[in-house]
C-alpha cells in the first residue's frame, strides 16, 4: 500500500516557516480540491494521480519519496 506523508509534510512547513499552513492554504496554492487533500490525509490507500504528486512536491519542494512511501500489507 502506499502511504502519504501529507500530514508530515504540512507539519515540517508549518516548523520551518513559523506559522500555521492549512489545508486551505495548500488547496489554494497547489490549485488541488480540498477535499482531495482531505482524502489524502484521512483515507488509508487513498489513489490518487500523478498531476496530484507533482504538485505537491512542487508546493513543498520536496521529492516523491519525502511525500509518500510504500508500506507492506499485513498478509496475515
Amino acid at each position: 500500500m502506499i502511504r502519504f506523508k501529507l500530514g508530515e509534510m504540512i507539519e515540517k512547513k508549518q516548523f520551518a516557516e513559523g506559522r500555521r499552513v492549512s489545508i486551505n492554504e495548500v488547496a489554494s496554492s497547489t490549485g488541488l480540491n480540498r477535499m482531495t487533500l482531505s482524502k489524502i490525509l484521512n483515507q488509508k490507500g487513498y489513489g490518487t494521480g500523478t498531476d496530484t504528486v507533482d504538485r505537491l512536491c512542487l508546493y513543498f519542494s520536496c521529492k516523491v519519496e519525502d511525500l509518500m512511501e510504500h508500506v507492506p500489507e499485513d498478509s496475515s
